[in-house]
């Protein structure tokens, strides 16, 4: 058979064995341009997770990063005590519950108590901010049911976050109350040895046993409120206190208007109504007070 032009027409054999042909020579092609398009990818990929591995054994090689030295503590100064042991009531009614972002939880334990008074248990650390950040609000609180003696002054961990937060130390303080009980464990100081801090206070093994039971995820700060209540963490937001020295902190708990009064003083109030049930509402004018029963309404349990 012929075609139009003259010339013999392919055989349908022939047709089939030309198209296969083609077939394969377009599979073939497509196949290069995928290796093609892989090689641009992978490649690059390549390098990256090479890249990533060298950095990762080098990290390994180097160690962890090293904690830095914070200020040594020292005695807190008289200006500082008196403003943050003495904050006005007017203030304390004004700020009420303030900002306070997580407010002590209720918790199902035997009665904390020492000498025939409840008790609060305190464990922290000098280096901690968010420990750095609570003890403001529980020095404010505490001090409207006895005095403290001895309180130092320092600053958190220069390298956590919320570096070098200003803040007293609980560390060789003492308290005195005719309601309340208190012991305050600052476990490890500011002053950096190896990857970590130097040793400081250490815990009775009654009260490690409170902390190995009610603290399993070993967060601090850790503070039990007479076995009734339990706070772990910071209570308001640590950043208001960045910045600023000792003398700003304790001065700006007698502004309400102030972010600082407003964190602190809020959970001061928080934690005098805890400290209230405890105590069967004693002294009464300041477990009456507005801006403790205001606090009152922020507890569970």
């Amino acid at each position: 058979m012929t075609s139009s032009s003259g010339k013999p027409r392919p055989s349908a054999a022939a047709q089939r064995l030309a198209a296969q042909r083609t077939a394969a020579v377009q599979t073939r092609i497509a196949a290069e341009r995928r290796r093609a398009r892989m090689k641009r990818v992978v490649v690059p990929l390549s390098v990256v997770v090479l890249l990533l591995a060298i950095l990762v054994v080098v990290k390994v090689a180097s160690g962890p990063d090293k904690a830095k030295s914070g200020t040594a503590a020292t005695a807190a100064s008289g200006s500082v005590i008196a403003d943050v042991t003495s904050v006005p009531l007017s203030v304390l009614n004004t700020v009420g519950a303030g900002s306070i972002t997580t407010p002590p939880t209720a918790l199902s334990a035997p009665a904390l108590t020492a000498g025939g008074l409840p008790r609060v248990l305190y464990v922290g650390a000098e280096y901690c901010p968010y420990c750095a950040t609570e003890r403001w609000a529980m020095v404010v609180a505490l001090a409207r049911f006895g005095t403290f003696t001895g309180l130092g002054q320092t600053e958190s961990s220069p390298s956590d976050v919320y570096p070098s937060t200003q803040t007293l130390t609980f560390h060789g303080a003492t308290y005195t109350s005719s309601y309340l009980s208190f012991t305050g464990k600052e476990l490890e100081s500011n002053q950096a040895s190896g990857s970590g801090y130097a040793p400081l206070d250490t815990l009775s093994a009654a009260d490690q046993a409170i902390v190995t039971k009610y603290n399993s995820s070993g967060g601090i700060p850790f503070v039990d409120i007479g076995g009734k209540y339990l706070i772990s963490g910071a209570s308001y937001d640590p950043q208001v206190l960045q910045g600023k020295t000792h003398a700003q902190i304790a001065a700006a708990l007698s502004d309400p208007t102030s972010a600082i009064a407003k964190g602190a003083d809020g959970t001061a109030n928080v934690i005098t109504a805890a400290l209230c049930q405890l105590t069967g509402n004693k002294p009464a004018a300041v477990c009456t007070s507005a801006g403790v029963l205001a606090g009152a309404k922020k507890l569970s349990g």
